[in-house]
């Protein structure tokens, strides 16, 4: 029977700015023994996306806006913090004190427009990481890197921890991937007792973000990337834009 085998890599250095993703991946597979293959996936934490594109702001260096001010009020949030989960957003869903909902730029909703401070104080108490700005060309130039320099095909996933409506918890989720289906079409397959699927698509990119989140671990485990072999679906071109659900057929919207 076919198997996933997931992997977490060790050996992965605090990422810093301008560093070279692809050389450090290099070596962590070297040092974990392993060798890609056609096929494999790597999934990575956003973190180390964003550090290594500058994603950091300091929030001195913020000025809120009044909107920012007013909401900042309404939340009891640090009104810098608030100017910039607005800037990174299309609209503010709901909020309350504490937290704010928002649809952010990328087309996903989650909350705080996915700005983080966890695993960031060592640049400074006053430092935020935002979400890469584009996720999707961050994993092509890393599987472009692979193609180039290792000669293999693989699939790169970009992904975040986010909550959901009506559930409590944080769970992994894809952001942005490159040489993956993001959504698998199973309507037509047939099931055990020949029923013809009428509904199922699966989305592959988000299980096997969940998956990979449960080795990365949420605290100081330091495991930022996964190696995943045996993704049991065809691998192709896809983008994060197969996953949000047109404004049209969101009930919730």
């Amino acid at each position: 029977m076919p198997s996933l085998i997931l992997n977490a890599l060790t050996c992965i250095p605090l990422i810093q700015k301008d560093d070279d993703l692809g050389n450090i991946l290099g070596l962590a597979l070297d040092e974990n023994q392993i060798t890609l293959e056609d096929g494999d996936v790597l999934i990575l934490t956003q973190k180390i996306i964003s550090k290594a594109e500058g994603r950091i702001v300091d929030l001195e260096t913020v000025i809120p806006s009044p909107e920012a001010l007013r909401l900042a009020d309404e939340t009891q949030k640090d009104p810098r913090l608030v100017e910039l989960i607005l800037q990174e957003s299309t609209q503010v869903l709901r909020s309350r004190p504490g937290l704010i909902i928002v649809e952010h730029k990328l087309g996903f909703v989650s909350a705080n427009a996915g700005i983080d401070r966890s695993n960031v104080a060592g640049m400074g108490a006053e430092k935020v990481l935002l979400l890469p700005e584009n996720p999707d060309q961050s994993a092509n130039r890393l599987r472009d890197y692979f193609k180039k320099n290792h000669g293999i095909d693989l699939g790169i996933l970009i992904i975040d921890s986010h909550g959901r409506a009506w559930r409590n918890g944080t769970v992994g989720i894809s952001i942005g991937f490159s040489g993956l289906p993001g959504i698998v079409d199973l309507r037509g397959e047939s099931d055990l007792f020949d029923y013809k699927l009428q509904a199922t698509e699966v989305a592959a990119v988000d299980e096997l973000a969940a998956g990979a989140s449960l080795l990365m671990g949420q605290a100081a485990e330091g495991l930022p990337v996964i190696h995943a072999r045996g993704f049991p679906y065809p691998l192709r071109d896809g983008s994060f834009s197969e996953l949000p659900r047109e404004r049209a057929r969101d009930l919730f919207k």
